[in-house]
């Protein structure tokens, strides 16, 4: 508390910042397991793809 307002406002956004570095770090691992899931489920037709115009088409009904 013995620090300027200044330096303690870049102190603590460099602390958030290495906290959100951390949660960004394990979120792209998780993402690129999502990926692989996905496309293994896409490539052995577990699951079927919906062409981008429908999915396009929906999305700005459901935004109206």
């Amino acid at each position: 508390m013995r620090l300027s307002p200044c330096v303690r406002r870049r102190l603590a956004e460099r602390l958030i910042a290495s906290l959100d570095g951390e949660k960004h770090a394990d979120a792209e691992e998780l993402w690129a397991e999502e990926v692989e899931r996905r496309d293994d489920d896409f490539r052995s037709s577990r699951v079927k793809g919906v062409p981008a115009t429908t999915v396009f088409r929906k999305a700005r009904s459901a935004l109206r």
